[in-house]
């Protein structure tokens, strides 16, 4: 019998979420129909990051954000009205829509830019160092939770690009991006053991 004992996510963001209350390592937020569903002590991804509910009242949950958490990621910039991205953790019998995330960002990155295409937007973000080993074209990357793939990657000016159809637009808060907004990244997981099992080839005793 095969066990489930990791959390994980798909990137396919399922609703948008209120900040009621922020700071204080508290986060409380606003959605019935998560809230209806989630579990106290079970997991939920905010903005991609992988909470723990600790609380339910009502139509709203609390999690508790440690400062590590604050610090790596875009949660401790969120105050009472902001959207997030919700999703709940997908069930061992669930469809794997989107690629696997974790909930474990990597870096936070900067919208350097949005363009109006035909059908959505392209939108250039920052390509952190620390992780542009793991960024491909056409490779998957998680931002603010949400599952896209990479369409281009310009090392020159460590940059990368990703394109949103108006159904992400409307669903989810990257209807909101625009130059300067800072942003969750998580790297492919796949990508990552790949590179380890390169390196632990080519390089052997080197971690």
């Amino acid at each position: 019998m095969t066990s489930w004992s990791a959390v994980m996510f798909t990137g396919i963001v399922s609703a948008l979420g209120r900040v009621v209350e922020a700071g204080g390592g508290r986060l409380w937020i606003d959605h019935g129909p998560t809230a209806e569903r989630a579990k106290i002590g079970g997991s939920v991804a905010v903005n991609g990051v992988c909470l723990t509910v600790v609380e339910l009242v009502g139509g709203a949950f609390r999690a508790e954000v440690v400062p590590e958490t604050l610090r790596r990621s875009n949660l401790g910039a969120l105050w009472p009205g902001d959207l997030v991205n919700l999703e709940l953790p997908v069930s061992p019998d669930g469809l794997l829509d989107g690629h696997l995330v974790q909930g474990h960002v990597d870096a936070t990155a900067a919208v350097r830019g949005v363009r109006t295409m035909a059908l959505g937007w392209e939108v250039d973000l920052e390509l952190a160092p620390e992780i542009a080993a793991y960024v491909a074209e056409k490779g998957s990357i998680a931002i603010d939770g949400i599952s896209l793939t990479v369409t281009r990657v310009n090392d020159g000016t460590a940059t990368f690009t990703v394109a949103l159809i108006p159904h992400s637009l409307q669903n989810t808060i990257a209807g909101s991006y625009a130059a300067g907004t800072v942003v969750n990244l998580e790297v492919d997981v796949v990508a990552r053991y790949v590179e380890r099992l390169v390196r632990s080839r080519t390089f052997p005793g080197i971690k």
